[in-house]
């Protein structure tokens, strides 16, 4: 047993280390310390959910308009929060880091297991030093962030869909469900690993379509509960809009992003930004034509579109792009065909980029998280 969840305790506590060793150090003396920074922008409001609940009511600025509050964020990583305070006593800060560390555990040994029954345990391994230390803004796993939970329910989802543990796929997705509105994807996914099968099987079963029925049900329930406890069915849409800016665009500021810095943009934030999102996007083509398994396809490219095609700040974009794990598979499979050599040195270079960029960004650069 222990040899099996060996791979993803051994990587988590290298790029776990070395993240919080290069924050540490970037941070400064003067400035806020390790534990501000972990705690930083949504962070914090995650723990004051845990903490104090939900509003009750719209919020409003002093010139009487509409502003966004804590019903924005989805319910489930304040409740493992509250879980991890009472059980350990923590504050409720250390709480949520600690939650967030302990998603990224299971994140990772879920997310070994998935790639080991799809392309082996060479290319699994690869891709959790991939997942957790070389791409761009995984410094977010570590943080009072939701993201390492919602990739652990999705790869566990994805986990069970593949073998055909139905129903506890479709209560993974139902949790993933309430904890990020990206969930959709990780719903299409199980709706398309439920159809394959029932294809192969040429009947129609009641446990897939429980399964699904079940996966759909997470985020309406949360979106209804909102909207019951301000009285107005789109409440959670028009907080989100109002505190966020983020609705469907089709892409656009995405776009104007890209346009606008590949014109004439200055700063590596901006640049740098730019080139490593299409990079991203280039390694999810290149996953259309390599023999993915059909739902993690669709997983990881519905992740890839719900994040590029809203209107959020385009510096958040590389950290919400963190669960989508398909545009690693190219280079994990690569790798792992590669002589040991060329696998450790290339990813020690690509682990120590990452782990550099997520601290540069989060300390100098005000609003990249």
């Amino acid at each position: 047993m222990f040899a099996q969840v060996r791979p993803a305790f051994a990587v988590y506590a290298g790029t776990a280390a070395l993240h919080l060793l290069l924050l540490s150090v970037m941070s400064g003396p003067d400035g806020p310390g390790l534990r501000e920074k972990l705690l930083a922008w949504d962070g914090g409001l995650y723990v004051d959910i845990a903490e104090h609940g939900y509003p009750d009511s719209f919020s409003y600025g002093e010139d009487g308009r509409l502003t966004g509050n804590n019903l924005a964020f989805f319910p489930l990583f304040p409740t493992l929060i509250r879980v991890v305070h009472t059980v350990t006593r923590l504050d409720h800060g250390t709480s949520g880091i600690v939650a967030a560390h302990l998603s990224l555990i299971a994140a990772l040994v879920l997310v070994h297991r998935l790639v080991d029954g799809l392309y082996g345990r060479r290319t699994a391994t690869v891709t959790l030093v991939l997942l957790a230390g070389a791409q761009p803004m995984a410094l977010a796993f570590l943080m009072s962030y939701s993201e390492a939970l919602f990739l652990a329910l999705a790869a566990g989802t994805l986990l069970a869909a593949h073998r055909h543990a139905w129903l506890t796929a479709g209560a993974l997705a139902l949790l993933t469900g309430l904890t990020r509105p990206a969930a959709a994807a990780t719903v299409a996914a199980l709706a398309v690993a439920a159809g394959l099968h029932l294809l192969r099987e040429r009947r129609v079963t009641w446990r897939p379509v429980t399964a699904v029925a079940l996966g759909c049900a997470g985020t309406p329930l949360y979106l209804w509960w909102v909207g019951w406890r301000l009285g107005e069915p789109g409440a959670w849409f028009r907080v989100q809009e109002a505190g966020w800016g983020t609705h469907w665009d089709n892409g656009a500021a995405f776009l104007d992003f890209l346009g606008e810095t590949l014109r004439r943009g200055e700063g590596w934030v901006a640049v740098s930004t730019a080139v490593l999102l299409l990079g991203l996007l280039c390694a999810t083509f290149l996953t259309w034509h390599r023999g993915t398994w059909p739902p993690l396809l669709v997983y990881g490219t519905g992740i890839v579109v719900l994040t590029l095609a809203q209107s959020n700040y385009s510096h958040s974009k590389l950290r919400l792009l963190v669960p989508a794990l398909l545009f690693l598979l190219p280079a994990a499979r690569a790798l792992a065909r590669a002589a040991d050599r060329t696998v450790v040195v290339s990813l020690t270079a690509a682990t120590l980029f990452g782990c550099w960029y997520g601290a540069y960004m989060l300390t100098a650069w005000h609003y990249a998280i």
